[in-house]
């Protein structure tokens, strides 16, 4: 199996349940909150672990406490936790997460040590890039970061994964044109590309995302799937398997995770979508973040079940 890579964030999720989303200026009153292992890098690593990947992260935690108990979760997913750095001068990032009894979620995070990994974190570790074979990131570390470590990347001859969340609008093509997959959810594509209906015309704006130097694009669509245009120029949708909706949380996280796992197995693009579909399907029956990520072999027993 090829060595994935996560370059990211690492959180703790502080998570309230709610009936419905509030509204502007509106005051919600709760019973209680979760607190729970998160962010978008961390949950990544974390599912890549659980599906089996020989998997390896670079990011930052706060000398705190929950700095230690991300990386005892990483570790229980048999994470390499080794580069993480360890900031004493900062706290360890925090995202407050509302989830509605309809499974949507809205989250605020505040970014702390996750703001410490820069381009002298990553030259320390260019001899552990140089090992990988995929590099996966996302927003939540400072962008100037996530453009120079694609660069290097790409300059290993890394495959190149980009979460591009939370999405902001003309990411410069120094890093799109590194970028092998990206993988926006329908609302990412829209503010990617500054259009207002993207999801109602997949294939003109995937092919605008791709004319920046992205070879294949994909879009996942919450409930109804996914969307691929590939390098070759197919364009396939990817139905979702039909599930009850708990918590939506990281589901994007580990379909990203499972994508890359596949490929790390050497399996086609469309397959490693299927399998992305069928792990994020179990995600979202379940409440949290990491929490909620299944297993290779539940993945594989829900294909059992559906043969």
């Amino acid at each position: 199996m090829k060595k994935i890579m996560i370059i990211g964030s690492l959180n703790i999720d502080f998570v309230v349940e709610v009936e419905e989303m509030p509204e502007a200026g509106e005051t919600i009153l709760v019973q209680s909150y979760t607190k729970i292992p998160g962010g978008k890098g961390a949950n990544q690593a974390f599912a890549a672990g659980k599906l089996g990947a020989d998997i390896t992260m670079l990011g930052a935690v706060g000398g705190d406490e929950n700095g230690t108990v991300l990386l005892n979760s990483l570790k229980s997913a048999n994470v390499c936790t080794d580069y993480i750095k360890i900031d004493e001068t900062e706290n360890t990032g925090i995202a407050w997460i509302t989830v509605s009894h309809a499974g949507e979620n809205s989250i605020t995070v505040v970014q702390g040590a996750n703001r410490k990994v820069d381009k002298a974190y990553i030259d320390k570790h260019i001899e552990e890039i140089k090992k990988t074979d995929i590099v996966i990131l996302q927003l939540e570390i400072p962008l100037d970061t996530v453009i120079y470590a694609a660069n290097l990347a790409k300059t290993y001859g890394k495959t190149v994964i980009l979460d591009p969340a939370p999405a902001q609008r003309k990411l410069p093509n120094e890093l799109l044109s590194c970028v092998d997959i990206i993988k926006p959810n329908e609302t990412e594509l829209q503010i990617l590309m500054d259009l207002e209906n993207a999801e109602e015309d997949l294939e003109n704006s995937t092919d605008l995302l791709k004319k920046q130097g992205i070879k294949n694009v994909i879009v996942t669509l919450g409930g109804k799937g996914a969307y691929l245009n590939s390098a070759d120029g197919t364009k396939n949708f990817f139905p979702s398997e039909k599930v009850q909706v708990v918590d939506t949380t990281a589901a994007g996280d580990t379909f990203t995770a499972a994508i890359a796992v596949k490929l790390a197995d050497d399996e086609a693009l469309s397959q490693a979508i299927e399998f992305a579909n069928r792990a994020a399907a179990i995600t979202v029956t379940r409440k949290g973040a990491q929490s909620s990520i299944p297993s290779l072999a539940e993945v594989k027993q829900a294909a059992d079940n559906q043969a």
